[in-house]
Parts: structure tokens; C-alpha cells; sequence
């Protein structure tokens, strides 16, 4: 079933307690989005919703708020579980969360690797009305006998096709064995792959439909363009854009060790910037992404791990230095600016070799990427990163010890050795 309609006025229309209304107003949300209007209603009455939405359309609190008044109207002990893949996006939902709940007492435990295990236990025994939690850090909660979910009345999966992507199915399909049957799932996504309709078919209580745009969709407030270039010439065509333009600037590459190389070259370029990528610590990744926020940072580079884990207003310019491997993570990525209704530009570099997965994004999105003509470039810089076979031969030899294997988020190990 396929609920659709068009948006009201305000969130005094969808039934939201008044006390959680309160403070909607006082943090000054009003209109809600479409996807919020369609999704509140329908989780208030207990539907289970698979909603189908790009990212930057507010799918937040779209669950949050049915998901707080569900659980401070209970009679009875209840919980609420929300899955998610990033340790960004973890943090992210929880500050959303705690904005909108925490006048009304709302108690939140967030699991993720890279945090204090201590600190997770301390708040699981506090008894959380939330869980926020990555599929691997939980399944090692539940490992350990820290929790049990026994108390699930509500689940949500988020950014439910990247899960997939990387590896959790395994996780997920163990989790939702374990919560009660009697439960209301939501499950959000911006793509609508098999597996989701597998989960769907046979974890949820005939869900509706909800699509606030098409499978795919790129955001129609981003000016796209391409770059055929060579490889070897990519640094001058990035140091020739960032000169260019202002504003802040996000730039994906498709490994880790490029981004640290990117992010290497950029400083050298003059320009201040910061990696987020699955090599660095939870520490390194929350200053990255703080920084780029307040303005300390103007360039942000990231692997696809960020695709879907940045909420930063006022992105001007996103970068795709490389191409991704999943088209669909290319509309991800372009879907980090031009948000809110304002408008941003997305330029992609694509070596010659590469028109083969230009034609895929284009089916996917549906529209043609227009490809420039090449500026003149500024003269080759010398390389101010460090060799990536270089850093591999200093630990071999015993220089610096060599990095620790990325633990406590589960999923699939060729993910954490690329992201």
C-alpha cells in the first residue's frame, strides 16, 4: 500500500501530543516535511511504514517524534530501538532526539565502536527509553549479556539500504529474531533494493508505502557537472575549483588512504581541511566534522562512510574526486548540499576510462550530467602527501606500529579496509 499526499500547513495537523508540541514550537519547527507529514500520522496510530525519502528530508524526526509520544504514553515498560550504520549518524539522531525529548524526560543510550564500553553500560543501566545504536556494537551488547531487548515495542531501521551495503544483514536479521513480535518497525531509506523488500515481507505487519521521491531522485536544487580528466591531472583541477569558488567544500574520495592523501595536498594548496574516514578515531571524526560544521575547517574530505552521515547546512560545493563504486552513492553524495531548499553544485572527475559509469548515474537520476570543457590549469604543485606504499614500508620496518584493525561496528571487514 502507497500513502501519498500532499503537505498541510503545520504539525498542530498531524497529532502530536501537546506537550511534545509545545516544544516544537519553542525550538521553532512549524511546517512539517512532506516526508514528516505523510510518516507522523500513520506511526501514531501504530502502522508499520517503510518510507522511501533522499537524505536532508527530515526522516529524523519523522520517526523520532511518533517514536517519543508512543513511548511516554505507555501503561507499561517499553523501549525504543533505533539501527543505524555510521557512528556519524548515530550521534547525529540522538542529538535530534534529545533536542525534541529531553523536556519530556526522554533517556537515550548511544552504541557505537570507538566510544567508552564502560560509559555504554553505564547508560543501558540506567535504563534508556532509546537505544541508537550501529548493528555490530549492538549484537556485542547483546553478546556480552548487557541487554536484552526484549522490551522493543518500537524499531526503526535508518539509511536501511546502506546497512545492507555494508555488510550488517547478517546482524540485522539476528536482531529483529530477538525483539518481541508485538512491535511497530519503520524502516527509511532513500533506494528500494531487494533486500529491503525481503526484510519488509518478512519482518514487518503489512507496511505501508511511503515515497516522498523516486528511487534514485538527485536533489533538483544541485547544479551537476563533469570533468573528463586524467588522473595525474586531478590535483590541478581541484586546487583550479577551490581557488575559484568560496564557500565550504566537501570532497569524496573513493578509499581512505586517498582521503588522507587529498586532505594532505589541500592543505598544501593553502586551504584548511579535515579527513572523516573509518581510520580515524571516533575523537578525530567528531572534531573533523565539528570543525567543518563552525567554519575552522573549509574543506571536508570523507569516504562514502560520510555519504549519508553529514548533516552540515550551507555546503556550497561537493567534489566527487572520485567516482563512486555504487551509483546510488553518488546521489547520496551530491545530497549533501542543496539542502533546505537552497540551491548547491556537485562537480564529478572522471578519468576517460570511466564513461561507462557516467552512463549508469544517468539512468539512475534519470537526467544527462553535462561535461565541461577543461579550464586552464595551474602549474603541478609538489606533492606535499605522504606515499601510501611509502607509509606501509615505515611500518614494515617497525617505524610506527601499524594501524589497529577497525573494531565494534560489525559488518562486512572489505568495507572497514576501504572506508
Amino acid at each position: 500500500m502507497t500513502h501519498n499526499t500532499p503537505a498541510p500547513g503545520r504539525f498542530s495537523d498531524l497529532g502530536i501530543a501537546p506537550k511534545l508540541l509545545d516544544n516544537l514550537d519553542r525550538l521553532k519547527f512549524f511546517v512539517p516535511t512532506p516526508i514528516q507529514h505523510q510518516c507522523i500520522p500513520q506511526a501514531l496510530q501504530g502502522k508499520d511504514i517503510v518510507g522511501i525519502a533522499q537524505t536532508g528530508t527530515g526522516k529524523t524526526m519523522a520517526f523520532g517524534i511518533p517514536m517519543i509520544q508512543i513511548l511516554s504514553q505507555m501503561t507499561g515498560p517499553g523501549q525504543g530501538l533505533i539501527l543505524l550504520p555510521t557512528r556519524e549518524l548515530a550521534l547525529q539522531v540522538d542529538q535530534v532526539l534529545q533536542t525534541i525529548g529531553r523536556p519530556l524526560g526522554l533517556r537515550t543510550a548511544v552504541l557505537i565502536g570507538g566510544a567508552s564500553a564502560y560509559q555504554q553500560r553505564q547508560m543501558l543501566a540506567r535504563g534508556p527509553h532509546v537505544i541508537v545504536s550501529t548493528p555490530g556494537r549492538l549484537m556485542d551488547h547483546i553478546d556480552q549479556r548487557n541487554l536484552t531487548l526484549n522490551r522493543m515495542k518500537i524499531v526503526v531501521l535508518d539509511e536501511a539500504d546502506r546497512m545492507f551495503d555494508i555488510g550488517f544483514m547478517p546482524q540485522i536479521k539476528k536482531i529483529l529474531s530477538l525483539v518481541p513480535t508485538d512491535r511497530q518497525t519503520l524502516m527509511f531509506s532513500a533506494t528500494m533494493p531487494k533486500a529491503i523488500a525481503e526484510i519488509a515481507s518478512r519482518y514487518m505487519k503489512i507496511p505501508l508505502r511511503i515515497e516522498v521521491a523516486p528511487a534514485g531522485t538527485s536533489s533538483k536544487n544541485v547544479e551537476q557537472e563533469m570533468f573528463i580528466i586524467n588522473k595525474d591531472a586531478k590535483n590541478q583541477l581541484l586546487d583550479k575549483i577551490l581557488s575559484d569558488n568560496t564557500g565550504s567544500v566537501l570532497i569524496f574520495s573513493r578509499t581512505k588512504h586517498g582521503a588522507k592523501r587529498i586532505t594532505m595536498n589541500v592543505r598544501g594548496m593553502g586551504h584548511t581541511a579535515a579527513e572523516i574516514h573509518s581510520n580515524r578515531s571516533l575523537a578525530q571524526r567528531k572534531d573533523a566534522l565539528e570543525g567543518f560544521k563552525r567554519g575552522k575547517y573549509r574543506v571536508l574530505v570523507a569516504t562514502d562512510i560520510a555519504s549519508r552521515g553529514i548533516d552540515v547546512t550551507g555546503i556550497s560545493l561537493v567534489i566527487n574526486y572520485d567516482l563512486p563504486d555504487n551509483s546510488e552513492d553518488y546521489v547520496h553524495r551530491i545530497g549533501r548540499t542543496g539542502r533546505a531548499e537552497s540551491f548547491g553544485r556537485a562537480i564529478s572527475f572522471a578519468s576517460p576510462d570511466e564513461r561507462g559509469d557516467i552512463r549508469q548515474i544517468e539512468r539512475l537520476i534519470k537526467k544527462t550530467i553535462p561535461i565541461m570543457a577543461l579550464p586552464v590549469l595551474p602549474p603541478r604543485r609538489a606533492n606535499t602527501a605522504p606515499s601510501f606504499f611509502k607509509e606501509h614500508e615505515n611500518q614494515r620496518r617497525g617505524n610506527f606500529p601499524p594501524r589497529r584493525p577497525h573494531g565494534g561496528s560489525g559488518g562486512n571487514r572489505n568495507f572497514r579496509r576501504r572506508y
